[in-house]
């Protein structure tokens, strides 16, 4: 039997780079708004077709380039995404700017979807399943961004008051550096085996 731990990774990675991000700000001003049933389906419909794409992209890339390649450019991404959280500044705008049509679910779906579209936590699963089980990283992904969801329509607000959001942002830009050097490590790895 496979080891999940591509699965539990993921979990992890996505849950701490997620939380308190975008995404889980809008759904917590729609169900301020509306009922909390469609906008988690919508939510977690776009989530689980934005991480297919990905993981099916990274795993079509992994078979193309060298896989010490694949890995250097994980750990690039990593860094990038740690550093970029590590120096977040709070915007208040992004969660007053929800619109939402007659059919709540897919409005929903389609607010997610293009709001998450090229985003870091998609593209740090793209690269994922560039290097790991895609199927596991994209169950992974789509739990943890479920999770998300469901925790930034139910008590995501009554945390977010009592956690100032930068540190939550802090957090997940460690757990970036830190995978990014894991991912730097095996590129160098390869590339020597190579050699």
């Amino acid at each position: 039997m496979e080891s999940l731990s591509p699965l539990f990774e993921t979990f992890v990675l996505v849950l701490l780079a997620e939380f308190g991000d975008k995404s889980q700000l809008v759904t917590m001003t729609l169900a301020a708004r509306y009922k909390h049933w469609p906008i988690i389906i919508g939510s977690i419909s776009a989530f689980a077709v934005l991480n297919l794409l990905a993981v099916v992209f990274g795993a079509t890339v992994s078979h193309w380039l060298p896989m010490w390649l694949v890995a250097l450019i994980v750990a690039v991404l990593f860094i990038y995404f740690g550093l970029q959280s590590l120096f977040f500044e709070e915007d208040e705008d992004d969660a007053d700017q929800v619109k939402v049509g007659r059919q709540l679910i897919l409005s929903v779906f389609m607010l997610i979807f293009f709001a998450e579209l090229g985003d870091k936590t998609q593209l740090a699963v793209a690269a994922l399943g560039g290097l790991q089980n895609p199927w596991l990283v994209w169950l992974g992904s789509t739990l943890a961004l479920g999770v998300t969801t469901v925790l930034g329509v139910e008590v995501g607000r009554k945390l977010l008051q009592r956690m100032p959001l930068v540190w939550i942002h802090r957090g997940s830009g460690v757990l970036f550096l830190v995978m990014g050097l894991v991912a730097l490590y095996q590129a160098y790895e390869q590339f020597v085996a190579l050699a």
